[in-house]
């Protein structure tokens, strides 16, 4: 008799049957499968230590200083530009017009004159003294020596009538697009406020002056030039970040200097040459022949009146 026969039967299904025709191995790997395995320690994904170095102070404020660089930059640029187009504006103004201006001044004297010889009122007497001294005044400190000196002597205009040489006046009010595209890119690349030390921001204030010289004559050759100087220069490697203290330092005198460069922009645009040009901002040069073409009409009714004065 079996042992199965002696006692109560066994019944195994199919998986148990087969659970035991299986290796011991595979019943082991079965086991620990479905054991809880321990947790693992996920390893640092540069994300999140990207994210941890952006959460320093340090790390904020040194990016707040890039930004406040950069803003300030793009400032200097649009005012620089504008200051260049102000006083190429002033000079075209005065060489284009002053003749006009001047025959306007010297009618109006005759008229006057000429009302007063006819009327003898001491009233028109005085009038036409006045309008006379209008035409040739006495010129003033300021009037000799304006525009005779700049940041490095005399300016171009003064070594040229010194040296007995031709004045060469800006050809247009707002130099070409090349030479405004290429002055940005200098600007951009050379700023002074960029030099992390001061022979460097020596190097480039007497860099900048050069590009800002050439800009203002609308020179595109010498402005490629002095691209292709800065560009075989030494290139400087990114400064590190700075401690906090001064970095709240440099933040600061970005801000003063921001303040300088708003209180000048206001000027240029606040002065009679800078509302001139606002009155024409995308063509300034039209607006210096439409202004001629007014005189030009002046000129010619006083011209008219005064022929009947005289008659």
């Amino acid at each position: 008799m079996t042992d199965e026969a002696a006692g109560v039967p066994t019944t195994r299904n199919d998986d148990d049957r087969q659970d035991n025709d299986r290796p011991d191995n595979d019943r082991q790997n079965d086991d620990r499968q479905d054991a809880p395995q321990p947790l693992r320690e996920a390893p640092d994904a540069p994300d999140a230590r990207e994210a941890l170095d952006a959460a320093r102070p340090e790390a904020r404020l040194a990016r707040a200083v890039q930004v406040a660089e950069h803003a300030l930059i793009e400032f200097e640029i649009a005012v620089e530009t504008f200051r260049v187009e102000v006083e190429n504006f002033s000079r075209l103004h005065h060489q284009k017009l002053g003749p006009m201006y001047a025959r306007l001044d010297e009618l109006d004297a005759l008229i006057a004159e000429a009302r007063a010889a006819r009327t003898g009122d001491p009233e028109d007497l005085r009038k036409a003294r006045e309008a006379r001294s209008a035409v040739m005044p006495m010129p003033g400190v300021d009037e000799l020596f304006h525009d005779w000196m700049d940041s490095d002597g005399l300016s171009p205009e003064a070594t040229a009538m010194l040296t007995e040489q031709p004045v060469q006046p800006p050809k247009r009010v707002r130099p070409s697009e090349e030479a405004r595209r290429l002055y940005r890119d200098l600007a951009r690349k050379a700023h002074p406020d960029l030099a992390q030390d001061e022979p460097e921001r020596e190097r480039r204030d007497e860099f900048i002056a050069r590009v800002n010289a050439a800009y203002g004559r609308g020179d595109v050759e010498l402005l490629k030039e002095l691209s292709a100087e800065w560009a075989a220069g030494p290139v400087q490697p990114p400064a590190p970040l700075s401690e906090s203290e001064e970095l709240y330092a440099r933040l600061d005198w970005l801000t003063r200097r921001k303040e300088l460069l708003t209180v000048l922009a206001r000027e240029l645009e606040e002065g009679a040459i800078g509302s001139m040009l606002k009155m024409a901002p995308d063509d300034p040069d039209r607006l210096l022949e439409d202004i001629g073409e007014q005189l030009l009409g002046e000129v010619s009714r006083r011209e008219s009146e005064l022929a009947e004065m005289v008659q």
